[in-house]
């Protein structure tokens, strides 16, 4: 997401890819060293982005073994996650060179809107995982029941519609603003939007992860009749060290950034350009990590993409391979 931002008087002076001239911000021409290094890096980080989220949804689409409600969930935030590498990055990269926080013409509102779009829905996309995992750890036994095929169409059409909705508010909170200036009462969007696109989500995952956390330490205990100490002690780690990956590159990944929003218009604080550009991509670059926390966890995915890398698939059909 990209909201308007205070503007640094030494945003040039910052920016490897602008300089001042006659009191005016202006691309450097030719290009730096710096400047090109940039982009060449953050058009790596799309790339990596595309590619990793395409495999996940091949490898779902394609092998009839991962049709399952919980596979559906991990679809949904593939895709997600694959726009922002296909559309919100470009025009990430874009709102850089054109100065949107300068000028917000309807290139503008294009990209606000895709990335409040895409970047909400990739985020309550993991919090319908995290609910997802809950039944499927905490009660097992009712968990088929619970998250079925209709379940997950509902958490997809509103992890999509919420999404919708945030983006919504905050093109309105713009529209309202440029009509009445200074005056405009533009706040509960503002507020609303964050807390429906972040803080909200994050209560809910952190509650259900640490749940789940302590079941599995609970279940690990129970079986020490049976498993030696050792077992047991690596089953616990195991499980302490992927909640603490799932959950802490999230929240490295975007807490600084709506931390950032939301001290900017709870407290007026003035936010460097490229402070706020450097926190804006760090939150997107979880669309890229998603891939590797989500699915190459997983032996079955990473079969099925050793498949469709090696080109088997394009051999003979597959569709019915055994991945686990």
């Amino acid at each position: 997401m990209a909201p308007e931002v205070s503007v640094s008087q030494t945003y040039a002076d910052l920016h490897p890819c602008h300089k001042r001239e006659n009191v005016s911000d202006i691309l450097t021409s030719p290009p730096s060293t710096a400047c090109i290094l940039l982009y060449i890096f953050l058009g790596s980080v799309s790339v990596v982005t595309v590619c990793g989220n395409l495999l996940v949804i091949i490898s779902i689409s394609y092998f009839k073994q991962l049709h399952t409600p919980t596979n559906s969930l991990i679809l949904s935030l593939a895709v997600a996650d694959l726009l922002v590498g296909v559309v919100v990055f470009p025009f990430t990269m874009e709102y850089t060179l054109t100065f949107c926080m300068y000028h917000n013409d309807l290139f503008c509102k294009i990209q606000h809107s895709f990335d409040a779009i895409l970047s909400t829905s990739s985020i309550l996309n993991l919090c319908c995982i995290s609910i997802d995992r809950y039944y499927a750890v905490c009660q097992p036994l009712t968990y088929a029941t619970k998250i079925n095929v209709c379940v997950v169409v509902i958490m997809i059409l509103v992890s999509w519609g919420v999404s919708v909705l945030v983006a919504i508010g905050f093109v309105i909170a713009g529209l309202n603003h440029e009509k009445c200036g200074e005056m405009c009462f533009v706040l509960p969007a503002n507020i609303l939007g964050p807390i429906f696109s972040f803080y909200l989500p994050v209560i809910i995952m952190l509650c259900i992860y640490l749940k789940i956390f302590l079941v599995a330490q609970r279940q690990a205990r129970s079986i020490q009749s049976i498993k030696s100490g050792a077992a047991v002690s690596k089953m616990e780690r195991k499980a302490t060290k992927t909640l603490a990956i799932v959950m802490g590159v999230f929240l490295m990944c975007w807490s600084p950034f709506f931390l950032c929003f939301t001290s900017q218009h709870l407290s007026h604080v003035s936010v460097p350009v490229v402070v706020f550009e450097a926190l804006n991509w760090l939150a997107l670059s979880n669309s890229m990590l998603n891939p590797f926390i989500y699915a190459f966890f997983y032996s079955w995915f990473r079969s099925a993409f050793r498949m469709i890398i090696s080109g088997k698939i394009f051999q003979g059909d597959l569709t019915n391979a055994k991945l686990f």
